[in-house]
């Protein structure tokens, strides 16, 4: 199964995809793939919600008509409207020329609306309103059109809660909760980090016209234990940077930028200890990631190697 080629959906999905969670949602995924029913997918940013979204449209029966993409919390609210179903020449300010909006451009395909709970609150009556009769007007216009969609959503916050906050219609809640799937955190499925890892090196190489670096065992396992708040778009990011910095070179973790390698030294400590105790444990875990170097783990702790030495360690 291949989706569609984009920036950031370059591979089979499948292959990526070796944790247990990630093979659940999959199979879930390829399950409606087929159904022309509304899918909303829910995670934390960088997931990889959109390429679910378009893994979702290439297997469905509308895969030969075009996915097209709309982030709703980047678009300005005085625009939004037109953005979404288009506008007349005239309809404000700086309208010359009609155009048609996002609904318009994906007939036939799929729309995906990511962060939906950005959308603004005026408007969503109005999308309630096309999703019930797949009939809208553009900005300015009279004339009722319409559109042969699918809508796949996506959302980083809670629409249950916004629901709560009044921050969003419940009545346009149910009619885009159809099919709910949540995809989990990259930390909650570190069997996928080295497949993305080497596909990530891979694509780079390629695109920028360079030769990977080559990761070393420690290196590699720093990415693995690193807890990824940005999810696979920060390990993305972090992989461009290494494959554009060290070009064909063997990297050991010091490759690393200052603020990826604080990422991938988190520390859990029990919330029981005293303030001491837990300096004592962030100490011997510097310590133990220099291999026991009292000047080297002083400078990254802002002290002196003799502070070191008074504290016993």
């Amino acid at each position: 199964m291949r989706a569609p080629k984009s920036g950031q959906n370059v591979v089979d999905v499948e292959p990526l995809f070796v944790s247990n969670a990630m093979k659940r949602l999959l199979s879930q995924v390829d399950r409606v793939a087929n159904k022309d029913v509304t899918v909303m997918f829910l995670g934390e940013t960088g997931t990889g919600k959109e390429v679910l979204a378009r893994h979702c449209h290439a297997n469905s029966r509308r895969r030969a008509g075009p996915f097209v993409p709309v982030n709703c919390a980047a678009i300005p609210e005085a625009l939004f409207e037109s953005e979404l179903f288009g506008r007349e020449r005239g309809a404000f300010t700086g309208a010359h020329a009609r155009a048609e909006g996002k609904v318009e451009s994906a007939s036939g395909g799929t729309l995906f609306l990511d962060e939906l709970a950005e959308l603004p609150l005026a408007l969503q009556p109005k999308l309630l309103r096309f999703l019930e009769t797949r009939r809208f007007s553009r900005v300015g216009g009279t004339v009722k059109l319409s559109a042969d969609v699918r809508l796949i959503c996506a959302s980083g916050k809670s629409l249950e809660a916004e629901v709560k906050a009044g921050r969003f219609r419940p009545d346009l809640y149910y009619r885009v909760q159809v099919i709910s799937l949540t995809v989990p955190p990259l930390r909650e499925r570190t069997a996928d980090i080295e497949p993305l890892i080497d596909a990530f090196l891979a694509h780079f190489s390629r695109v920028h016209g360079v030769v990977a670096p080559r990761l070393s065992r420690s290196l590699r396992a720093a990415l693995i234990r690193a807890q990824w708040p940005g999810n696979v778009r920060e390990l993305r990011n972090r992989l461009e940077y290494l494959t554009l910095m060290y070009e064909g070179e063997r990297l050991s973790r010091d490759a690393l930028p200052p603020l990826a390698a604080a990422a991938v030294e988190v520390l859990t400590l029990p919330l029981d200890l005293t303030l001491a105790e837990m300096q004592d444990r962030i100490i011997d875990a510097v310590l133990a990631s220099e291999s026991g170097n009292r000047t080297r783990a002083s400078k990254r702790l802002g002290v002196s190697a003799r502070t070191l030495a008074r504290r016993g360690r």
